[in-house]
This record gives structure tokens, C-alpha cells and sequence, in this order.
């Protein structure tokens, strides 16, 4: 997009909107389609047959896949429910033709520690059932084009639990005994707590909502600190307001945001919002 502004929000269908953009345009990819699994958006049927859902998610990624710099970096969050625990196997299979899974991360949105309710962390929506135990986490998905991209693993690392290990581990590297930093990866396993929205009116009545940590964490990762952050379907905005977070907050950080999304009443929302909250 030529002249673009800072943050666009753009109204329309996605896959007609990416054939708009031009050829390796976009530094990162964070996005969260719908699952495919029956929840209530105002104008997306979120039911489709199997074969026509899978086809069209190939043919918008294909379309990423072409507006993606060659050494871009793309998250995908997908969900499922004990009903339906294939469809974030089978999109990440759909599109094992035209990206390299380079790391698959398990997001867990709530979870408990010992017996009581005061040991559980984090919101998760309860299911009644003699079958299932209730899904507390959604698979995020890593793909690049190589599978041999740089990522800053240190920008979300934690520190040492054990404080001995730094000098230890130290001594192997080098022989002056000097402590490293006190920071290591955090792996694979991300805990971002999913914080209860009770008034429907607060998310803009969408349905599926993702943490603003949880994209700070994927933007961080990918060490792109400057450039085109996408979110073909950014819903409620959550991906254009971590951008913007993270342009004001964070250090270094000078990022374009692209969000696209099919209903005026969910980008209305996100840009009335996007607005006047102040996210410092």
C-alpha cells in the first residue's frame, strides 16, 4: 500500500483485499482465522463443509505466502473443541505445501495449580460434560518460508529458576567463571492468561478474542521491530492495538499495522477503540 497510514484498518472481504497488496510487502503475519467450528459472528458462518473451509483457508494463505517477505514470519492461532480436536492439525497440514512449520507453540489461557479455585490462573469457558475435560489452551503456529529464520528467543525469556545454573553452565563456554545473563528461552509452552470479559460490549460482541501479550510475544519473537505487521482478520483489533502498544512502550519499536476484517460492526469497534484507549 502506497502512502499507507501508520495503523489501516480496512473493510472487506480478506482474500479479495491481500490480492491488493503487493509482493513481499509484509514483515510478519499475526492472525487468528475463524475455527470452523460453529461460533457466532455477526455476518461469517463459522460452519462450513469441511473441504470448502480447508480450500479457502489454502487459497487466502496462498495469498499471504506471496505478500510475505522472504524471510517474514507468520503466527497462526487456531483453536478446537474436544468435539472437533482435528481442525488445528488440518490447517496446519493445509498449509504444509507452501510454508515450514518452524515452531509450534501451545498457548495456554488458564491454568490450575493444586486443588482450590484460588490456584487456578486465568479465564477458560467451562464445558458440562461426561466425556470431555474442558480445552484450556489453542495451538499457535510458526511458519516462514525457510524454516531457517533468525527469532530473538531471549526479547520473551525468563529468568533462571535456579541461580547456580549461571555460573555452571558458564564455566562450559568459557573458562573465566563469569555469570551469563540471567534470562533463558521460555520454550514453547506460552502461559497468557485470558482475562474474563464479562460485558460482551467490551470485546465488540466478537466471539473469539486473543490477548494483546499474545502478540507482543510473536512480534518480540520475530525480532521485526521495524516494518508491516498483518492481521487479515483482525475482528475486535486486538493485533493493530499491540502494535501500537508496543510503538509507544517498547523500545525500538517502529511498526506498521494492516488490519482486515468482512464486518463494519467488528472494524468499527476495533477503530473507535483503537482510538481513544489509552494503552500506555
Amino acid at each position: 500500500m502506497a502512502e499507507q497510514q501508520k495503523y489501516a484498518f480496512i473493510l472487506g472481504d480478506c482474500l479479495e483485499k491481500l490480492k491488493e497488496q503487493h509482493d513481499k510487502s509484509i514483515d510478519c503475519v499475526i492472525t487468528s482465522p475463524p475455527y470452523n467450528i460453529g461460533l457466532k459472528y455477526n455476518k461469517y458462518n463459522d460452519k462450513q463443509p469441511r473441504d470448502q473451509y480447508l480450500a479457502w483457508i489454502y487459497d487466502i494463505f496462498v495469498e499471504i505466502k506471496r505478500i510475505l517477505k522472504d524471510d517474514g514470519h507468520l503466527f497462526l492461532n487456531i483453536g478446537y473443541t474436544n468435539a472437533d480436536p482435528w481442525i488445528a492439525m488440518e490447517v496446519a497440514l493445509k498449509l504444509k505445501d507452501l510454508f515450514v512449520l518452524q515452531n509450534k507453540i501451545t498457548w495456554i489461557k488458564s491454568i490450575s495449580i493444586g486443588d482450590g479455585d484460588d490456584d487456578t490462573h486465568g479465564h477458560f469457558k467451562p464445558i458440562n460434560s461426561n466425556r470431555y475435560i474442558t480445552p484450556t489452551n489453542e495451538e499457535l503456529f510458526h511458519f516462514t518460508k525457510s524454516g531457517n529464520e533468525f527469532i530473538d528467543r531471549k526479547s520473551i525469556g525468563v529468568p533462571y529458576k535456579y541461580k547456580c545454573n549461571l555460573k555452571e553452565r558458564s564455566k562450559k563456554i568459557n573458562k573465566t567463571g563469569e555469570l551469563k545473563e540471567d534470562k533463558r528461552c521460555k520454550g514453547n509452552t506460552w502461559f497468557i492468561p485470558y482475562k474474563t470479559i464479562c460485558n460482551k460490549k467490551e470485546k465488540g460482541h466478537h466471539p473469539a478474542t486473543y490477548p494483546l501479550e499474545l502478540v507482543e510475544h510473536c512480534i518480540k519473537l520475530s525480532n521485526k521491530k521495524e516494518g508491516l505487521v498483518l492481521d487479515p482478520f483482525v475482528g475486535s483489533g486486538t493485533t493493530l492495538k499491540a502494535i501500537k502498544h508496543m510503538n509507544e512502550n517498547e523500545e525500538g519499536y517502529n511498526l506498521n499495522g494492516i488490519g482486515i476484517d468482512i464486518d463494519e460492526n467488528y472494524l468499527q469497534f476495533a477503530k473507535e477503540l483503537f482510538a481513544k484507549e489509552q494503552l500506555a
